[in-house]
């Protein structure tokens, strides 16, 4: 009887390299002044609140536009309609995240119809979450605008795509990761600029 050669065993998988903190780019007082900033520019931008519905993309985004639509209503007396997107099921890249991808609610109070929509992310890179959520938002009916705030632009844009509203434009390589840390969920606010610990 011919015996099996037996298979080679693979290799051990390369411990992954912790991410290190760079630099630390906005303070919760940059963060409060931006969010200022965009917030004024909005109603500038767009005649003042009427017609805004604000929509915050899961999960940082959501807490973004939360802020951008209380400090809407200090500035004017109104109460801005909030939405918050999951674009989960509209990424381009569904079929390589996860076999059962986890999908939060979207949740859009009012229509849209005819209305300004402006989207709230984190961070602006690749162009591909704000393209997705341009598609979610088209299916919920037709806007007279779709805009977009953002907190951070660090480019490297894969999609024509371009934030309106920007708290700060971040040049960075694409090994670096810019991380925002909102207070709701990471206990504080702070953005900062992380790449891979240096190998021994």
């Amino acid at each position: 009887m011919t015996e099996s050669t037996p298979k080679a065993a693979a290799p051990p998988a390369r411990p992954l390299r912790p991410m290190v903190e760079k630099a630390r780019i906005m303070s919760v007082d940059d963060m409060r002044r931006a969010i200022s900033r965009i917030s004024h520019e909005i109603i500038e931008h767009n005649s003042g609140p009427s017609g805004i519905v604000i929509c915050g993309i899961r999960t940082r985004g959501q807490f973004l536009a939360e802020r951008i639509v209380q400090k809407i209503h200090e500035i004017e007396g109104v109460e801005v309609p909030l939405g918050v997107l999951d674009i989960t099921l509209y990424r381009d890249d569904l079929q390589t995240i996860a076999k059962q991808p986890v999908v939060r609610s979207t949740e859009i109070p009012v229509s849209i119809v005819d209305r300004h929509v402006v989207l709230v992310d984190d961070v602006l890179y690749t162009g591909r979450t704000i393209r997705a959520a341009m598609d979610e938002v088209i299916d919920f009916g037709r806007p007279k605008t779709i805009q977009l705030a953002v907190l951070v632009d660090r480019g490297h844009r894969e999609f024509p795509i371009r934030a309106d509203y920007v708290g700060k434009n971040v040049p960075t390589s694409q090994l670096e990761v810019v991380k925002v840390q909102i207070e709701e969920v990471d206990g504080v606010d702070a953005v900062v600029v992380c790449e891979l610990e240096a190998e021994a």
